[in-house]
């Protein structure tokens, strides 16, 4: 069998840094072993909380921008009606 040469990139390789940055750090730069299917499990639950989280997240913002821009149109309309 040939030694991997470091400059050589294979499509699996390439494949699993796609679906998740995290995981292919794990396999070639720690050398974590990843293949049994208990860490595949939690890898894969733990992929779906950090979904729910992320999208909770976005929400989170996404309401949180709207708050500030309807506090800035009070604003805006409050002081448009001190003025005039």
């Amino acid at each position: 069998m040939t030694e991997k040469s470091p400059s050589l990139v294979r499509a699996s390789e390439i494949g699993l840094w796609a679906y998740c940055h995290r995981a292919w750090w794990l396999a070639h730069v720690q050398g974590a072993a990843h293949q049994t299917p208990q860490w595949l499990a939690h890898g894969a639950k733990q992929h779906i909380l950090h979904g729910e989280r992320t999208l909770w997240a976005q929400r989170t913002q996404r309401i949180g921008l709207w708050l500030f821009l309807v506090a800035l149109a009070f604003l805006v309309a409050t002081l448009l009606h001190r003025i005039f």
